[in-house]
């Protein structure tokens, strides 16, 4: 007899060591990994495991680490800890995109520099007399030309003609009707206010005008969509979560600590489900995403000719000094035609102030232009084929998260929302809204309406690119770009009891660029994954390999105490 009960004694205090009880304070790992991660005070833990019956979430039939105070910090953790992983996952996305409209920004302004230096440098060449007057006309037209690009809602044919108009007296003054002496400025304003009734450059202002708004609007409209892909990655990065989404986090990530499992990781078909559920909204945006990259390559392919924003640029003192010539051509009709408008001219003593260019100064502007070559066209190529990378990035998001990150490997003990098993057994849901209604971790009720803004300005911008909602030449539709709304909101405008969602999609399994770390406790053989991967919608593999617990019943203690008291005795 007392070798039978020394039998199950030892038994007995086996199967409690493996549910978590060798240790004197079985609370110490828990408290550990709490104040690893910085979820909250220490005083929050109870010194010894207790019953959990005020838990909403983690709830068991096992004693628990946890209290209810400590599961509200839980909640916000794991509502903090999904967040950064979206923002990471998201990062190098975010970081092509600035960086590129920071580069395309910068080149066009380099475009703008060169093509006023080479226009003044051409002028002064050509038209000595006059090109040291010319200078402020020329930097006044390039820098209109470069708000506009740069997102001004000016009238490209106004700032055209505004320039022809200042240009005008000045050939008239020095090569049309030269004096010993300047016109006067109100002779000079009256001959500004002919010109466009005399036409002295024939078709050049209007050539020049049509010209830069085709090609600065597509240069514009390039910049404008990818500053919107910074406000889509910005919306998805504060995604709200919704109450359920919020509970389903929080019983994936960390009601295992409260039994004591801190190093446990959920099933992968667990995971998928709560993160489809999750994410369900932002895999909407899956196709308008795809067809942004692929609107934006038809853009890019369509800036030949007189949309190439650089060729129409550098040629522009090519067409000014063309433009002088005609009018020097014609100056007789011209001179005559103002005479009968103005009168006979009437002249000031000169004044002058000149602005030398050298030969080396021409030289080393030709340089530099033909340095530049295409390097709108390449920089342009370099970024779509990056950005083609991440062209399915929405679609498999929720996928690539588990699988990279947040999931135990297959064949590895995992957590299924109650317990450690061995596979996950429920059904497993498809992506986007739609499939969620057989969700069996996420409950999800409607659509997030900031992502469907966001997706209402991912199809206007589309319809933009592709040339099917033209705006007018030199003008462009304003889309509003941000990052929420006006109440600060970015996402998600639910309340405590209300869950979120997106409108309609069916399931997608994609790949996606690989995600970073969610925290630095995960070891590197859990984080090698197969990229292609496939899960069944569901896992026939019974419940297997129960959870180390700390949920020892009190009919346990009572065996267990006689055995403390026999080894005592000994």
């Amino acid at each position: 007899m007392g070798v039978l009960l020394w039998t199950n004694c030892v038994f007995l205090l086996a199967c409690g060591s493996g549910l978590g009880f060798g240790s004197p304070n079985r609370c110490d790992e828990v408290r550990k990994v709490f104040q690893l991660k910085q979820i909250g005070p220490n005083q929050l833990l109870p010194l010894s495991p207790r019953l959990g019956s005020d838990l909403q979430v983690c709830m068991s039939k096992n004693l628990t680490c946890c209290t209810k105070k400590m599961e509200e910090k839980y909640q916000v953790a794991a509502r903090r800890d999904i967040q950064n992983l979206l923002q990471t996952s998201s990062s190098s996305l975010k970081f092509l995109i600035s960086r590129n409209v920071a580069a395309f920004q910068e080149t066009f302004e380099t475009l703008i520099w060169q093509a006023e230096n080479h226009t003044n440098v051409v002028l002064q060449a050509s038209y000595r007399s006059m090109a040291d007057q010319a200078v402020g006309p020329v930097r006044e037209l390039f820098t209109d030309i470069s708000l506009f690009l740069l997102g001004s809602e000016l009238s490209v044919d106004d700032l055209v003609q505004r320039f022809f108009d200042a240009l005008f007296p000045l050939v008239y003054n020095h090569l049309i009707n030269p004096g010993l002496s300047d016109i006067s400025p109100s002779y000079a304003e009256c001959v500004r206010s002919s010109r466009r009734d005399v036409r002295p450059f024939a078709a050049a202002p209007g050539l020049l005008a049509d010209q830069i708004a085709r090609s600065g609007v597509s240069g514009k409209l390039l910049i404008q969509a990818l500053h919107l892909g910074i406000e889509v990655i910005n919306t998805t990065d504060h995604l709200q979560l919704s109450r359920e989404c919020r509970r389903a986090l929080l019983k994936m990530h960390y009601c295992p600590h409260c039994q004591g499992l801190t190093q446990s990781k959920p099933c992968m078909g667990y995971c998928l489900n709560v993160m489809r559920g999750c994410l369900a909204s932002m895999a909407e945006i899956d196709s308008h995403w795809r067809e942004f990259v692929h609107s934006l390559e038809g853009l890019s392919a369509r800036m030949q000719g007189p949309q190439d924003l650089e060729q129409v640029l550098l040629g522009v003192h090519t067409l000014l000094h063309d433009a002088v010539g005609h009018a020097q051509k014609n100056g007789p009709r011209l001179s005559a035609q103002v005479h009968k408008l103005c009168g006979t001219p009437s002249r000031r003593p000169a004044q002058s102030v000149s602005l030398q260019h050298s030969s080396r100064d021409s030289i080393s502007l030709k340089a530099a232009l033909s340095g530049s070559g295409d390097s709108l066209a390449v920089r342009r190529r370099d970024f779509l084929n990056s950005l083609r990378l991440y062209r399915t990035f929405y679609g498999g998001l929720a996928d690539q998260l588990c699988v990279s990150e947040l999931a135990s490997s297959d064949g590895q003990a995992c957590w299924n929302g109650t317990d450690i098993v061995k596979s996950y057994t429920l059904r497993v849901v498809g992506n986007g809204i739609k499939a969620q209604s057989a969700n069996p971790e996420v409950k999800v009720k409607a659509a997030d309406p900031v992502i469907n803004q966001i997706i209402d300005k991912l199809k206007h911008i589309n319809q933009l690119l592709q040339g099917k909602s033209i705006p007018k030449l030199g003008s462009l539709d304003q889309i509003e770009t941000g990052s929420g709304d006006a109440d600060g909101r970015y996402s998600g405008d639910c309340d405590d009891e209300d869950g979120c969602g997106g409108s309609g999609g069916d399931e997608v399994k994609r790949k996606v660029p690989r995600v970073s770390k969610l925290s630095p406790d995960v070891t590197s053989d859990q984080k090698r994954r197969h990229h292609n991967h496939h899960y069944p919608r569901a896992e026939d593999s019974a419940r297997e390999g129960r959870s180390r617990s700390f949920g020892l019943t009190g009919a346990i203690w009572v065996l267990i105490l006689p055995c403390l008291h026999m080894l005592l005795a000994l």
